[in-house]
């Protein structure tokens, strides 16, 4: 991965982290508060293409099993799975899937932390950030539990790390599937493990999605907060419209017309060369930080009108958008094929299906 730092995230109070009170722009809104808003990146439609975009990439000696039509449904509509969970009202399975949705890049900088430095397990990063935290209370203070019931206000977001570990239970997927067909695996284990893979191919979809939507990248994820001297939409609203809003507007995205700027899927590449499996996080790293350039642009594009979908520029503006469902598409073709590809034996499973052998 190049050596890239974090967006600098601009002049304002310093907010505590996600937990302080702050005015932003006159208005009595805080961070706390804006955190607490859904962080739904494009709606279910907008989560199928790029779904579908990725099944539509894989080359033709890609497994077979995937591209019945009866498993590309399937796969298209787990791509919806994981808002499905960050909806429901249990604050224990809120808490393990919201933080998955994004990575508010302009907060690691409070922490005095580098995009290109973090730890590439979760719980080192979480750890980390608690430690800092300890270290500074009058910087961190605790979050409000009343407005924290599930214990995510003093996160930064797992993205990233969302990411990184669904490639790696596709790849195990891939190894115990190749190991039951391989070793004298039965239809029924060979089917189960078929099915597990198109399970971790369509959820793991929708975090490959949300790294695509520039607002689940920032801290202005439900308006521009801080010094907004451009004077930025600081509602909340702009989140929603991006996600969904503006595409019913303009009658949809043009699939096809997406599909046909796909090229073949390949190996995930991370600074030129064909990643590694350890370097996974290193790539979804450099995704997000990709899509985190295009923030501004999003709020400059709502500035003038060309997010309205009634302008000329409109046209302009869903070009842009459906040219970030297309890179996820992609990227997400890749880390399916990659899965495939980089996919061992399960040694133990080989083990266990040759002792099953000789007790026959």
């Amino acid at each position: 991965m190049t050596n890239q730092t974090c967006p600098t995230p601009p002049l304002r109070k310093k907010l505590n982290g996600l937990n302080g009170l702050n005015k932003l722009n006159g208005k009595g809104l805080s961070l706390l508060l804006l955190s607490a808003l859904p962080a739904v990146a494009w709606d279910y439609e907008g989560h199928r293409t790029v779904n579908q975009l990725a099944l539509a990439s894989l080359p033709t000696n890609f497994p077979a099993f995937v591209r019945v039509p009866a498993a590309a449904e399937r796969v298209a509509f787990l791509a919806g799975e994981p808002d499905r969970w960050r909806n429901s009202q249990d604050v224990s399975l809120r808490q393990y899937s919201f933080p998955d949705h994004y990575i508010d890049l302009e907060q690691l900088s409070d922490y005095g932390l580098k995009c290109d430095g973090l730890p590439v397990f979760r719980y080192d990063f979480t750890a980390q950030l608690g430690v800092i935290r300890k270290a500074q209370p009058d910087k961190f203070p605790a979050p409000d539990p009343e407005k924290d019931r599930d214990h995510t206000h003093a996160l930064v977001g797992l993205l990233p790390w969302a990411i990184t570990e669904n490639a790696a239970k596709l790849r195990s997927c891939f190894s115990y599937l190749k190991t039951f067909e391989a070793s004298g695996g039965t239809p029924e284990e060979i089917s189960n493990a078929q099915q597990n893979i198109l399970y971790i191919m369509g959820t793991m979809g929708h975090y490959v999605g949300d790294a695509s939507q520039p607002l689940h990248t920032t801290i202005h994820h439900h308006g521009w907060v801080g010094d907004n001297p451009h004077h930025y939409r600081t509602d909340p609203g702009i989140h929603s419209w991006i996600d969904g809003g503006f595409f019913r507007k303009m009658g949809g995205a043009d699939l096809k017309g997406m599909q046909a700027k796909l090229r073949t899927a390949q190996r995930v590449s991370v600074n030129g060369h064909s990643a590694q499996p350890e370097e996974t996080f290193q790539a979804s790293m450099a995704f997000i930080q990709d899509a985190n350039k295009s923030v501004e642009l999003i709020y400059q594009m709502d500035q003038d009108g060309r997010l309205s979908g009634r302008s000329e520029g409109s046209r302009e503006a869903k070009a842009f958008l459906e040219g970030q469902l297309l890179k996820s598409g992609q990227f997400l073709g890749d880390i399916w094929y990659s899965a495939w590809q980089q996919a061992g034996p399960d040694t133990f499973l080989e083990r266990s299906l040759a002792e099953r052998k000789t007790v026959k």
